[in-house]
């Protein structure tokens, strides 16, 4: 009799009991998150046993950082978004750079510094500046005139092709020689990896960025407070919060006040990570004349 129910509860499409039903091979955690794959992607270069944090920390940054992508593909799809899932998203976008700032105590506190100096010579030229995704996170949340060179905005306009645009990005003084434009290693192999894929999504995202998207609604919208601090909230998070987080961590391994030693890709950090040297705001027209003045600087939202 029950199987008889059992059997007429499903031909009439009962959802709880659909909802129950299992495949024939059911579906482990360790098989579902790929536990074994992951465990196994650390490969470091010595035996100095602090390399291992170095490898798994940064492989946690790759997945926040495609979590964020995937929060802003979300906003960028959309045809018409609505000020309550902007707010949603950035917040999201947001908590997971939260964490990103701070998990640098990780780095901090989480390896001995001369295991770090042991280690950190068999690195070279990789570096952190060669992670694509958060290239594709900063093409992705503002217009490109925002992360060109200050140096050449003046010479860079919506007509300009974007592989000129791309080779006065800001980030291309940590690695580029303008006077010779000879390009160090650390640069010439990530472009090498990732130039025609970043140059592809430039394009991609012209009118779909963060920016774009929240400049093409109406004016109401645009000005609602929350929407307005949520969106600045992000840019300071990203372009001050995080990268001074990364910096004072550099300083701490790198820094010995009576030395600097120079960055695995060969730049030079101290002035290059700062952001007020690096002048990246996404967001400009959200921050008072005042506040871009002093962008970087001690002031906290």
């Amino acid at each position: 009799m029950e199987e008889a129910l059992k059997a007429e509860m499903d031909a009439a499409g009962c959802p709880f009991l659909n909802a129950n039903k299992t495949n024939e091979d059911p579906v482990s955690y360790w098989e579902y998150i790929n536990v074994d794959s992951l465990l196994s992607l650390q490969r470091p270069k010595t035996d100095v046993p602090d390399e291992q944090i170095f490898i798994m920390y940064h492989q946690i940054n790759e997945l926040l950082f495609k979590m964020i992508l995937h929060e802003m593909d979300q906003i960028s799809a959309a045809e018409q978004i609505s000020t309550t899932d902007f707010i949603m998203r950035l917040g999201r976008i947001s908590r997971y750079f939260n964490v990103l700032s701070e998990s640098f105590t990780i780095m901090g506190d989480g390896m001995e510094k001369q295991q770090y100096l042991d280690f950190r010579t068999s690195l070279s030229p990789a570096s952190g500046f060669q992670s694509a995704q958060y290239r594709m996170i900063e093409i992705g949340s503002t217009e490109l005139i925002n992360l060109i060179d200050y140096r050449y905005r003046a010479t860079i306009d919506r007509d300009t092709p974007y592989e000129h645009a791309f080779e006065h990005m800001y980030w291309q003084a940590a690695g580029k020689n303008y006077e010779t434009g000879i390009k160090s290693l650390m640069l010439s192999e990530f472009e090498k990896k990732y130039k025609l894929e970043l140059l592809c999504f430039m394009e991609e995202r012209n009118l779909t960025n963060l920016y774009a998207k929240f400049n093409s609604l109406p004016e109401d919208v645009k000005s609602d407070p929350e929407l307005v601090k949520a969106m600045r909230h992000y840019d300071y998070t990203v372009n001050v919060e995080w990268v001074m987080a990364h910096l004072n961590t550099a300083a701490k391994y790198l820094d010995s006040g009576e030395e600097t030693i120079e960055a695995t890709g060969g730049s030079d950090w101290k002035k290059y990570m700062h952001p007020s040297y690096q002048r990246r705001i996404f967001f400009p027209e959200l921050w008072s004349k005042e506040e871009l003045e002093n962008w970087g600087q001690a002031t906290r939202l």
